[in-house]
């Protein structure tokens, strides 16, 4: 969808921790970023009250509107579907969560990335 739709666009809501040492999507090859917007700050795991004021704003600078299709990504999907459903309340409305998120739940060892997410489908990914 990021591919074939111009103007969507990708947020992953993960903490600058997660960004920072577990690696964001990579979305070179479509001549995009990734939107980076907090859901929850680390430390010390707080809401962030001006997360949709953020993203709007994210959003307006790339000359998109309330119509353009957003996709929500955060480690496993759960904060991203509370992100997705905060931009659909608030007045956007193409607003999709990634379910299996970034790096999946955890395996039988305890290991993300391995079942399901954004990595363990083998889509781009890249360290910062």
């Amino acid at each position: 969808m990021l591919r074939d739709q111009a103007d969507a666009v990708l947020v992953d809501v993960r903490t600058k921790a997660e960004w920072t040492f577990v690696g964001i999507p990579d979305l070179r090859s479509l001549s995009k970023e990734p939107l980076l917007v907090e859901w929850t700050s680390f430390p010390p795991a707080a809401p962030v009250n001006d997360f949709v004021d953020q993203l709007a704003k994210k959003i307006t600078e790339k000359g998109l509107d309330q119509s353009a299709p957003i996709y929500f990504l955060c480690r496993s999907g759960v904060r991203s579907q509370s992100a997705a459903k905060a931009m659909t309340e608030a007045g956007f409305t193409h607003c999709y969560n990634i379910a299996g998120g970034f790096e999946g739940p955890l395996d039988s060892q305890g290991h993300r990335g391995t079942q399901s997410g954004w990595k363990a489908a083998g889509l781009p990914w890249i360290q910062s």
